[in-house]
């Protein structure tokens, strides 16, 4: 169960992104943060889990560069908040975070076209 200062989390998380702040998305980071994105195959994502503050961080921006121009919305995500990156053609990902002690712990970024169909 997400907790409210959790929720807050996840909105100063979106904020750096559409700022497309790194050194505020580092801020918001657990150092043990570990990030996970899946393409399917289809489009490029990290081969494999990326760790450390200073990798996630760069592994968002990077993101965020690949697609200049994002709209980026707070939205539930199975559940908890999340944050959704849509573009002129629809969602280009759907990314869940989990927060511990104030911090984005993990972050699983979908990029596969495959899985962000029903994402309106």
């Amino acid at each position: 169960m997400f907790k409210r200062s959790d929720h807050a989390v996840v909105h100063r998380f979106a904020t750096a992104c559409r700022a497309g702040s790194a050194g505020a998305i580092r801020s918001l980071l657990s150092p043990e943060v570990i990030a996970v994105s899946d393409g399917g195959g289809q489009v490029f994502a990290a081969p494999g889990p990326v760790r450390g503050v200073a990798q996630v961080a760069q592994c968002v921006s990077d993101l965020l560069d690949v697609h200049p121009g994002l709209a980026l919305t707070v939205e539930a995500v199975n559940g908890q908040p999340g944050v959704v990156l849509r573009g002129a053609d629809g969602v280009v990902a759907v990314v869940s975070l989990k927060v511990t002690g104030g911090k984005v712990a993990a972050v699983w970024i979908v990029l596969n076209p495959d899985k962000l169909r029903h994402w309106v």
